[in-house]
């Protein structure tokens, strides 16, 4: 274990198309969708301990979870969770990140992540992630770690690399291109050179500082400025004043679809975003009538293709239906056609004109 590796676990989204399990207050990551006695945040905590040493771990998230996160991963100080104020998008968050763990370490290689992917297979994603760091680590590269696509899925983005390795197992990257139709994505797959985008980075501290300041200066300087207050009792409102300056814009926007030193390391280890229902779905295991069901008291009579997420506390029976979602929280009942969820961003804004916020 290196004791130069860092992560760097991204923690402050709000899940909207896990609606209505998770809602504003208590968000996708916070949840144990899987049925596995952890959340999704606590298992990935649970990853990267075989990476790095714990101290070495940070958590970006917003203002709003920081009691969720203290009781989640209880092993976690104050100074390792950062928050950013406002949601802006993932560059000010990582950039917060990087000026922090340098001025910690210089010589810091860090692993960017998000909070709320499964990864199925975690012995090779701790070998490819030692790859990975490895090669930051001796070159001045951004690394992306890119998934070998097994279906034409149009709701990730594609990443183009060249054939010739740089490295083991390492490409740079020739293009990005976000989530395409399903013509284009059947090219890609046929073509054999492209990748899924995990939105998983590796980097160098200096490497990642030097393309904010080449690439994103208004974020560069933002921290810039704060970066004399870190580790000091001042931070926060440093950090506060920086984040509204900042543009909202995601670091594949602002520095991997524009920087020239952008690598890519082509895995295969069981892993899904879990972005929606569907891939939930894909990921459970399933009754006999092909039925994905987390809840200990649910009946279910004719019916099949369905994800049902309800409490263990509540009997429900289903019959006749085909293809759907059902999920029941507290004070909300949602039931969907599986090949209608992306409405479900719909469905919200409505909820959020007639009702307000409380639903949400």
């Amino acid at each position: 274990m290196n004791k130069n590796t860092y992560a760097a676990i991204m923690a402050g989204g709000i899940g909207s198309r896990f609606w209505p399990a998770s809602r504003t207050a208590k968000s996708k990551q916070f949840l144990d969708i899987l049925g596995t006695g952890r959340t999704l945040i606590q298992a990935t905590y649970d990853r990267f301990l075989k990476i790095c040493p714990k101290e070495n771990i940070f958590i970006l998230t917003h203002t709003d979870y920081i009691e969720l996160i203290k009781e989640q991963l209880p092993d976690i100080t104050d100074e390792q969770i950062l928050t950013e104020p406002a949601r802006k998008n993932t560059a000010p968050c990582i950039a917060y990140s990087a000026f922090k763990i340098h001025k910690i370490n210089p010589e810091a290689n860090i692993i960017v992540a998000p909070s709320d992917h499964i990864i199925l297979n975690e012995e090779e994603f701790v070998r490819i992630t030692d790859l990975a760091t490895d090669f930051v680590s001796k070159n001045n590269a951004l690394c992306t770690l890119g998934i070998r696509p097994t279906r034409p899925d149009t709701g990730y983005g594609y990443i183009q690399y060249f054939e010739a390795a740089a490295s083991e197992g390492i490409h740079k990257v020739k293009t990005f291109t976000e989530k395409p139709k399903k013509e284009v994505a059947k090219q890609f797959i046929d073509s054999g050179d492209f990748v899924w985008n995990a939105g998983i980075f590796i980097w160098n501290v200096k490497s990642i500082l030097q393309s904010l300041e080449k690439n994103l200066l208004e974020v560069y300087d933002a921290f810039v400025e704060a970066e004399p207050s870190m580790l000091s009792a001042d931070e926060n409102n440093a950090v506060e004043k920086a984040f509204i300056t900042c543009p909202s814009i995601s670091i594949d926007y602002g520095i991997m679809e524009k920087a020239d030193n952008v690598y890519t390391l082509p895995s295969s280890f069981g892993w899904s975003d879990l972005g929606t229902w569907a891939s939930l779905f894909a990921e459970k295991e399933k009754d006999y009538l092909n039925n994905a069901v987390n809840g200990k008291n649910v009946v279910v009579y004719d019916s099949s293709n369905n994800i049902i997420n309800v409490p263990d506390n509540k009997l429900v029976v289903i019959q006749g239906l085909e293809n759907y979602i059902v999920v029941d929280t507290e004070d909300v009942l949602l039931i969907c056609n599986k090949d209608e969820e992306q409405r479900i961003k719909e469905f919200t804004r409505d909820i959020k004109a007639k009702k307000g916020e409380k639903y949400l």
